[in-house]
């Protein structure tokens, strides 16, 4: 029988609760030619709080990314940053008020180094990539080589330090997994922990393979063919695999 909660665990518990939306979705449909593939989705993200966005291959997860960044258009419902309305804000305008997004297949360019890539847009300092470079020491032997040259888990360290030297509001992950040995991802997830908590930055991390997913959020959401079938905090759905299998399938379970 488990006790009850120490009094650092219900702090913990408490803080989070009581932390700010960053992120507010209310009954979004999106899609591409005016045809929805999410429909209805209502979710929210607190500051310091990192959220699984889980389903399989079409489930919406992209899709939903892309929505919140302004790269799909709104069919209905409302995208809120800080309070926000992001109804009339160009994608740009996002990114400038503290959305980052790493889209599935990293974004980065082959042909600059990663030095280059570092000064992209808003030239940040000095301490700034120094920062960024001890979340992620194996880019400092790097930073004269092209993107093109660097292995897969390099690739994606580097589209996640550029998005995490511009220090984000939000930060967007899609697929951080994708092509990544297990080993190379395990290194990486914690890193994304380790962020948002000490920026205190929003996270919401799209991610097909559960475990990988659940091992660092503190809540996920579950898509299956563009509808919520299943929300909870990470450990309510480690737990119950059956429940998790079923929203998957877009299933109810009886």
């Amino acid at each position: 029988m488990s006790g009850a909660p120490s009094d650092a665990e219900s702090g913990t518990a408490a803080a989070q609760t009581a932390a700010p939306a960053m992120l507010e979705i209310s009954e979004l449909s999106a899609g591409y030619g005016g045809v929805p593939v999410v429909r209805g989705l209502s979710m929210s993200v607190r500051t310091g709080e990192v959220v699984a966005l889980l389903g399989a291959n079409g489930a919406g997860k992209t899709t939903t990314l892309r929505a919140i960044s302004g790269l799909v258009k709104v069919v209905s419902g409302s995208v809120r940053l800080d309070g926000r309305d992001l109804a009339s804000v160009s994608p740009s305008a996002r990114a400038k008020a503290g959305i980052a997004h790493v889209p599935e297949g990293r974004g980065i360019f082959f042909g600059l180094t990663v030095a280059e890539h570092f000064a992209i847009g808003v030239r940040p300092s000095a301490a700034d990539i120094e920062e960024v470079l001890e979340y992620f020491p194996a880019l400092r032997d790097l930073e004269g080589r092209r993107a093109g040259l660097l292995s897969g888990g390099e690739q994606q360290m580097l589209a996640i330090a550029c998005a995490l030297i511009h220090k984000p509001k939000l930060l967007l992950l899609d697929e951080l997994s994708l092509g990544l040995a297990p080993v190379i991802v395990e290194r990486l997830l914690p890193v994304v922990r380790q962020f948002a908590d000490a920026r205190e930055t929003a996270v919401v991390l799209v991610e097909q393979h559960v475990r990988l997913g659940l091992e660092i959020a503190d809540r996920a959401y579950v898509l299956a063919h563009g509808d919520l079938t299943a929300s909870g905090s990470a450990d309510e759905l480690r737990a119950d695999t059956d429940r998790l299998v079923a929203s998957y399938l877009g299933e109810t379970r009886a």
